[in-house]
């Protein structure tokens, strides 16, 4: 009996050690917050007051309503972000609106305006590596915004009416707050509200249209990242047209009023795509389609998924817009001194076109040295690093030269593969033109940095052997 006992009582003594073990150790208290202002800057030397700091945009839900009599916009914008340090604040880029609230998280937030800067504070300091909402209710009448000219056309409203925004670099600031950077790319939905009988387009895939109370109610959404001067907004009473790519992706193109007789030329999408994706791969966007305005702009936009057309465009103008959603939009530039990634590509994308048709480019491009040989003002177009007033210049003609001599530096099988990786490497990313000079000396398999540089870096007509590659000599 009395070993029963002494065993029960050691078997309790067990079960007692048991009950009384430390728990599993407590996880580590945070690490101290180090809040600092997030930079009012994205760091391009072309902008230095574009985009901001302290923060990765992941996505924008923009609201907004419009009436076309008195051009007011009402928005109420929500930016997802990940902070990427601790933030005591943070700037958006908007210009003009008056703000009436701003939340982070449900949480009202202290705000102020600087020149175009939307600074934001929040209740408490965010932690790096945090996800955060900001919403932000505002409105006015941003035709009224002035904007610089040039590719900058800002919001602007339409003979009939309407409005429609195009705008490179600087397009989204004008109607929601934004990180204005091609380095932050986020994906976009938009919902707006207008009047019965007015039609918004946007990016990507139409998720349907409500009416009530004499208003239209139409969202869209894009699901791939998407530089923001790529976003845009048109309203207008547009005629809709609907089809598919072969593999269903969806076509919506719209023809504001006067527009419609270039019909005939939007139906050719389908087949300047098909061509496009011969030369560079499979369409890298979630829809197609265009926006065609009855204005005369003198530039149209690649806007992301639905380039906006001015008034003169033409089939060539289709090829050169819907080569950039290659170039350009999913594989977007890191800093507007490599606008050649963009521009030169889709400017020769033409020139495809064209042989295709039946030219002869080696001729044309002979003709065309022989024409600019004695202008120092056309070989003194740097196509890489060319200044911020220059942005727009020589890949649109010396940008072509340099990129059919390339291919036939390259090779046929060598510039086809540049195509095709360049565009698989950086899909719905950013890229640099080191990043592209290096894809070249590989595929080459020999270093091209003299080549490179005589042609894209230089300002004088290159050397003999770098002007005449590959057979090109007359």
């Amino acid at each position: 009996m009395r070993s029963r006992q002494i065993a029960v009582l050691a078997l309790a003594g067990v079960l007692a050690l048991s009950a009384c073990s430390p728990a599993e150790p407590a996880a580590p208290p945070p690490p101290p917050l180090h809040p600092a202002p997030g930079a009012g800057s994205a760091g391009d030397p072309y902008f230095p007051e574009d985009g901001n700091g302290g923060y990765d945009a992941l996505d924008y839900h923009v609201d907004v309503s419009y009436d076309p009599p008195s051009g007011r916009l009402d928005g109420d914008t929500t930016v997802s972000a990940k902070a990427t340090q601790d933030l005591s604040r943070f700037d958006l880029d908007l210009r003009g609106l008056d703000v009436s609230g701003v939340e982070i998280d449900g949480k009202p937030a202290k705000y102020s305006r600087e020149k175009n800067k939307l600074v934001v504070t929040p209740a408490e300091p965010l932690r790096s590596g945090s996800t955060f909402r900001t919403r932000v209710r505002y409105s006015g009448v941003p035709a009224k915004t002035p904007h610089d000219g040039g590719s900058e056309n800002g919001w602007a409203r339409s003979a009939d009416g309407g409005a429609y925004l195009v705008g490179e670099p600087h397009s989204a600031s004008f109607w929601y707050p934004v990180n204005e950077t091609p380095r932050d790319k986020a994906t976009f939905t938009l919902t707006a509200h207008v009047p019965a009988g007015w039609t918004v387009l946007s990016n990507g895939r139409d998720q349907g249209s409500s009416a009530k109370d004499g208003k239209t109610t139409t969202t869209w959404t894009d699901p791939n990242p998407i530089a923001s001067y790529l976003t845009t907004i048109a309203i207008d009473k547009f005629t809709v047209q609907r089809s598919t790519l072969p593999d269903g992706t969806p076509i919506i193109s719209g023809y504001a009023p006067g527009a419609e007789p270039r019909e005939a030329t939007g139906d050719r999408l389908p087949e300047v795509i098909s061509f496009l994706e011969s030369k560079f791969g499979k369409y890298p966007q979630s829809a197609a389609g265009g926006i065609y305005l009855d204005e005369n702009i003198h530039f149209s936009l690649e806007t992301q998924t639905r380039p906006t057309y001015a008034k003169w465009a033409e089939i060539l103008t289709l090829v050169h817009e819907n080569a950039h959603q290659w170039f350009g939009d999913s594989v977007s530039l890191n800093s507007w001194a490599d606008i050649c990634l963009n521009e030169c590509f889709a400017s020769y994308a033409q020139w495809m076109w064209g042989e295709r048709e039946g030219q002869n480019l080696d001729d044309r491009y002979r003709a065309a040295v022989e024409i600019t040989r004695g202008s120092t003002d056309f070989w003194g177009q740097k196509l890489v690093d060319m200044g911020p007033e220059h942005l727009f210049e020589g890949a649109y003609d010396k940008g072509i030269l340099a990129m059919h001599a390339l291919r036939r530096e390259l090779g046929e099988p060598g510039f086809e593969r540049v195509l095709h990786e360049w565009v698989g490497q950086h899909r719905n990313g950013n890229a640099t033109w080191a990043d592209f000079e290096k894809l070249v000396s590989k595929v080459a398999g020999r270093d091209l940095s003299g080549f490179l540089n005589d042609w894209f870096h230089g300002t004088k007509l290159p050397s003999d052997a770098d002007l005449y590659p590959g057979g090109l000599r007359p």
